[in-house]
């Protein structure tokens, strides 16, 4: 009898013992929601780590943002080190990079203007043009860390102007007005909606980089390629999966597909800010985080691809790379087809991508067409189709990329860097020095699934705190005093250099764009220079009225430095592809009943903030 009690009471002790084994050895889980370069990044790295890891994406395909360009132009490894660092592991081939992408043209009324033309040609507009990158070039110098931009009173209240009464001040000819805002339009959005210590720490980012480094290589394919070979590599990845909700305590995170529900761990967000908007979360976010939730500016883009027989282009003064027409054309960029033939890519950005919500796709582009077709003859006959896509009207984005407005960078900077009890955040806008960019995405992954391996080791993050606003009233006072800002603009103000934004009204824009000459002014006519804070025809409808300008006065003279970088075009977002080949079935994150749990109630709303105007960086081409 006793035998046989003791030999039940070992196997008792040797099933305890299993089961404690077992585990121990379990692997920790992670679900990533967004199938993004930021959210492939993140699963590829927890799960080379050893993590069980789910990916939900909410479309039937993956890759994000990706744009309608064949080709990403790409920076080596010494801007680029972490996007170059992928292209070596998955073994990705790159093309180098022909000296005439790494210099911008021109189209200006019609006429192609190289780099070197322009200085011969209109010598005051490539005059008026240096003298614009000079001064952006002392900004950025302003600013001594990037990554800590409103450092003190003074560059905080950089945050408080829009780019677009900066560019007031400088007084520049129309034309080369004209260009700058194209510039800054499509690599951030309109002028009035981006803040001027944004507009200067991205510039700050990117000075004295040479252009050969910035354009070294180009990735046939583009960003979908890279992400297809994040793809092979994930074993578990469920498209067409929109998240609902997500609650979250001190055993994990449960998150709602419809009816179905996933648990794991940990999670990392790597979606927009205005796709997170719409998931309910249990416990609520904070005020701070509802309030750049529904305040954080993004960048308006609409892209068109044309695409062309042959490059008809070349028969007169040759398109090639980069261009920036003074018209509502926008951005253009010229490259081979990948069957052959030849495609141009249109940026249409800021105010300009506003005011044609109102057309429809081929209305657009027949427009565009007949532009091209005046000064290249054979354009119509050459041109076999065309692609379109929308950033600004997808639900998902609500826009291109970020493009802090004036005041955001005061209250949301670094925000969405720190997780939120088991909830990582990744994607292009929790990146502080390349939001935006493929390299940007990519780091913002590595970030989060690093800080989810540090969560699960037991590490607390402390919770981001506002800015103080004994800060925000030093810096209102040292924009109206002299010393940096009269140098930097050419004078003081008693008056606040604050934008007012206005509310745009749906219907304001739609009589706008249907009122008669409306393609005259977006195509073929250029836009005026502002007269001190008059806002210019064909954007009335949208553009908010800026707050009086300080007199314009010459802008003082500086020390002189070495000619300015730009900051880089980044490559144009590619079309993404979708996911044919079935994904392995290991390991998926373990579902839960049907039932779904009553989700609390959202916390506080935050008062809504003002969105003053902003402007995005090609952040793709």
């Amino acid at each position: 009898m006793s035998a046989g009690w003791l030999r039940a009471c070992a196997l008792v002790l040797i099933g305890l013992f299993s089961v404690g084994a077992m585990a121990a050895s379990k692997p920790p889980t992670a679900i990533v929601i967004g199938g993004g370069l930021a959210g492939l990044t993140a699963a590829y790295e927890l799960q080379n780590k050893g993590w069980q890891v789910t990916l939900l994406e909410a479309k039937p395909g993956i890759g994000g943002r990706s744009g309608l360009a064949t080709s990403e132009w790409i920076g080596n490894s010494k801007t680029q080190p972490v996007l170059n660092k992928y292209l070596d592991t998955f073994k990705l081939a790159t093309l180098p990079a022909p000296e005439f992408v790494r210099k911008p043209g021109y189209l200006i009324d019609g006429e192609y203007f190289s780099a070197s033309d322009l200085a011969t040609k209109q010598p005051a507009t490539a005059e008026a043009l240096k003298r614009y990158e000079k001064t952006l070039d002392d900004l950025a110098r302003s600013i001594s860390d990037p990554e800590n931009p409103a450092a003190n009173s003074t560059l905080f209240a950089l945050d408080q102007i829009n780019v677009s009464n900066w560019l007031d001040k400088l007084q520049l000819p129309a034309t080369a007005r004209q260009l700058v805002n194209q510039q800054i339009r499509t690599r951030y959005d309109e002028p009035s909606r981006l803040s001027l210590l944004y507009f200067a720490q991205q510039s700050r980012v990117y000075r004295g980089i040479d252009d050969r480094d910035l354009r070294a290589a180009r990735l046939p394919g583009g960003s979908p390629v890279l992400a297809q070979a994040f793809v092979k590599q994930l074993k578990t990845i469920k498209t067409s999966s929109p998240v609902t909700a997500i609650s979250q305590d001190k055993d994990g995170v449960t998150v709602k597909v419809g009816a179905v529900g996933y648990q794991a761990d940990y999670l990392v967000m790597a979606v927009p800010l205005r796709a997170l908007s719409k998931i309910q979360l249990t416990p609520g976010l904070d005020n701070q985080h509802l309030a750049a939730l529904k305040g954080t500016n993004y960048g308006w883009r609409d892209q068109l691809l044309l695409k062309f027989k042959s490059p008809v282009w070349e028969s007169r003064a040759r398109m090639s790379g980069e261009i920036y027409s003074n018209t509502g054309l926008g951005m253009l960029w010229i490259e081979p087809a990948l069957k052959g033939g030849a495609n141009v890519v249109i940026n249409l950005s800021g105010d300009n991508a506003r005011l044609l919500q109102a057309f429809g796709d081929k209305q657009m582009v027949d427009q565009v067409l007949i532009r091209l077709h005046a000064f290249y003859p054979q354009a119509r006959g050459a041109f076999t189709g065309y692609e379109v896509r929308r950033y600004s009207t997808d639900a998902g984005t609500g826009g291109a990329y970020l493009a802090y407005g004036p005041g955001q960078i005061s209250k949301f900077w670094r925000l969405w860097e720190r997780p939120v009890q088991r909830i990582a955040f990744a994607g292009e806008h929790t990146d502080v020095m390349f939001p935006g960019t493929l390299e940007g995405a990519l780091r913002s992954g590595q970030r989060a699934a690093t800080q989810v391996q540090e969560l699960a080791a037991g590490k607390s993050f402390d919770p981001v705190k506002a800015a103080p606003v004994a800060a925000a009233a030093a810096g209102a006072v040292a924009a109206k005093q002299g010393g940096f800002f009269s140098n930097l603009f050419g004078g003081s103000s008693d008056k606040a250099d604050k934008p007012k934004a206005e509310p745009v009204k749906a219907a304001a824009k739609q009589d706008e764009a249907k009122k008669p000459g409306f393609f005259s002014r977006m195509f073929g006519g250029g836009e005026e220079p502002k007269a001190k804070d008059v806002v210019k025809p064909a954007e009335a409808a949208v553009a908010p009225a800026p707050a009086p300008a300080p007199a314009p006065a010459a802008v003082a003279p500086v020390a002189k430095e070495e000619p300015v970088k730009a900051p880089p075009v980044k490559p144009a977002p590619v079309k993404a592809q979708p996911v044919k080949k079935p994904v392995a079935k290991a390991a998926p994150a373990k579902k839960v009943a049907d039932k779904p749990a009553p989700a609390k109630k959202a916390a506080a709303k935050a008062e809504p903030v003002k969105k003053p105007a902003a402007n995005a960086q090609a952040k793709a081409q």
